[in-house]
Order: structure tokens, then sequence, then C-alpha cells
């Protein structure tokens, strides 16, 4: 089965072709990430694998089952992740658990944000007072707990530092060794090549490079980058 799959997947707005006949098969339990300057199509990609937007042609599918349709596994975790700051950790996981039609007693709550990297004196704590890494660790947990094989992810290490990248890398290859697939656009070329088992150079809402990571390094990726874009 693939998890994730693009076929001559387009949009259009207007003159402006934002993703163009974009081809993409992403097995399960691979992180793919994708590169490109911002208007490359990294998001625009996100948005039709989510059901968020309509392609103009081609289609998008998630574990088989048509982009945006009730079938589609898939979580979202955005560049910052929004949450209820009045409310704990462990609230807001109840809370869009509940939203998503999923019920967890508390003990199970906690063992979701312990996976997904939240020390536990922080779990009670008002996420007001959480940093962007943590918010990010709620996220994953709130897409553990609804059960997704599929997490898209938008710019996850931006503004993270060096500590907070390094558990974020950690934890999405635990979770892709456990069989989650992750697709995330990014900027972070060495991350890319740190976490990542594909990736994908966009550049005018095209596909211009798919490589290996185990076949590359992070200063010929970035090479490479610089002179794609």
């Amino acid at each position: 089965m693939i998890a994730i799959e693009a076929r001559q997947l387009t949009k259009q707005y207007g003159h402006q072709l934002a993703l163009n006949a974009l081809n993409l098969a992403i097995s399960p339990g691979q992180v793919y990430c994708l590169l490109g300057q911002n208007g490359a199509g990294k998001t625009t990609t996100i948005n039709l694998l989510l059901g968020f937007a309509s392609p103009s042609s081609g289609e998008a599918r998630i574990m088989n089952e048509p982009a945006g349709s009730p079938g589609a596994r898939v979580a979202y975790i955005p560049e910052v992740v929004q949450l209820y700051p009045q409310l704990s950790g462990l609230e807001n996981l109840d809370f869009f658990s509940r939203l998503a039609g999923h019920r967890h007693p508390a003990s199970q709550l906690a063992a979701l944000l312990q996976k997904a990297g939240l020390q536990a004196e922080a779990h009670t704590q008002r996420v007001a007072g959480y940093s962007k890494g943590m918010r990010q660790k709620v996220g994953i947990a709130i897409a553990l707990a609804s059960q997704a094989s599929v997490i898209l992810m938008d710019e996850p290490t931006s503004g993270l530092d060096p500590k907070a990248t390094a558990e974020f890398t950690q934890l999405v290859k635990q979770l892709a060794a456990e069989g989650l697939t992750v697709l995330m656009a990014t900027h972070d070329i060495f991350n890319a090549v740190q976490v990542g088992h594909r990736i994908g150079i966009m550049k005018s809402g095209r596909l211009v490079h798919e490589l290996d990571t185990a076949a590359i390094t992070a200063d010929a990726l970035q090479q490479l980058y610089l002179e794609t874009v």
C-alpha cells in the first residue's frame, strides 16, 4: 500500500499554476521532506493532501482513500500549533481528541503526551507558558490520539533551538519506525538529511528532484538546492 499518493496533481488559481502535475508516492513508515522556496508549491501540496482545497486536475490519496475523505486517517501539524492557552496540555489533548470522536482515559492521554516527548510536570501546566517545541509535542500527541496513519507538517523545526530540533528529529524517527508516515515541508536542509528517508525539491509548482537521504550529504544537498532554486 502507498501511504501518500499524488497522481498528476495540479492546482491552478486563476492564471497562476500553483502545482503542476505532481506525481508522488510515499510508503508507510517513510519520512519525506519537501524542500523549496516560498511559493514553490509545498503548502499547496499539503492543502490538497488534507482536502482543504480541490485539485484542478489529477488526484491525491491517503492510505488509498481520497484526500479529505473520512477514511483518510491524516493529521496536520502547522508551523505554529494553535492550542487553548488557558487550558493545560492534558486538557487540550482531551478536548481535541473528543472533537475527533475519540475518548481516552486520563492515563492514556498522559502516556501519549509522554510518548510525544512532553515532560510529565508540563502536562498540567497552562499552554500559555509553553514554548513552540512544547506546543508541537502536544500537536503530535493529538495526532496520535486521533489514530492518524499519516502526519503532514509545515516547517516543524522553524524557530526551534538546537536541543528542541534534536528532540523533534528523534521523535519523528521513532514514530516512523513504528509505521507512521510523515510528509514535512521545510527549509531546514540539515534536518531534512537527518530525519528524512527521501527528499523532494520543488520549484515553480513542479517536483524537480527526488533523492534518498542515504545517498547525499547535507553539503551536497545544499549545493543541489541552491543550483535548483
